[in-house]
């Protein structure tokens, strides 16, 4: 098994992931607000799909933030072409890729976070299976990949976090600026992710909620 990075660090304050950012001057200013991390979204289907080439073309020098390429069911071939033509530093395998697709992954030499859809505690034993250090959990949402705002059971980041205490958690699935200082109380964990909860139409954050997000967050010692 080929060693893998922490995507995300132990930080002073939970980690917080903007996900869905479709513009770089959105993309600037969601870092200028705090956030440790963006989502790129690249696949297709998705409502805040961007292209590689687009984001080939974006000025980020001004963004401070981790990018994050979030794929679904890409091949080695196109998470390459990502790696060598945008400034993103992890990758995010969120569709149906198994053990040994994140393991090839973690070839082209960067973290990979591997997003799950629990549907209960049994679940959570195929955490086991994964090579990296860092999985997103999400609510259970057959047919889809994400970014539907969907609530995860936050009783089961706790399970999955006492059956795997060596690996790092990102928390998904219908956070909101209303819920999710609670959602970090109850589920500690060591990054929240969110798209929707934080917009005011898909691909648009709307910053007064991504602000709020992010200080609700990170108000939790």
């Amino acid at each position: 098994m080929m060693a893998c990075m922490n995507a995300f660090p132990p930080l002073l304050h939970c980690g917080v992931k903007i996900c869905g950012l479709t513009s770089a001057a959105q993309a600037v200013a969601v870092s200028e607000l705090g956030a440790d991390a963006l989502g790129l979204n690249f696949w297709p289907r998705s409502k805040r799909y961007v292209s590689v080439q687009t984001v080939a073309g974006w000025d980020l020098s001004a963004v401070k933030a981790a990018l994050v390429a979030v794929t679904v069911n890409a091949t080695l071939d196109e998470l390459r072409a990502i790696r060598e033509q945008t400034p993103v530093q992890m990758l995010q395998l969120h569709g149906d890729e198994g053990p040994a697709e994140v393991e090839r992954a973690l070839g082209l030499g960067l973290p990979v976070i591997k997003a799950l859809q629990i549907q209960d505690a049994a679940s959570l034993a195929a955490i086991r299976d994964f090579p990296c250090q860092t999985l997103l959990l999400d609510s259970y949402n057959p047919g889809s990949y994400g970014g539907e705002g969907r609530q995860f059971p936050w009783e089961l980041m706790l399970r999955a976090k006492e059956m795997f205490p060596e690996r790092s958690f990102i928390l998904a699935g219908g956070l909101t600026p209303e819920n999710v200082a609670l959602a970090v109380a109850g589920a500690r964990p060591a990054a929240v992710d969110v798209a929707s909860g934080v917009e005011s139409g898909p691909g648009v954050k709307d910053m007064d909620k991504t602000r709020l997000f992010l200080s609700s967050a990170k108000s939790v010692a």
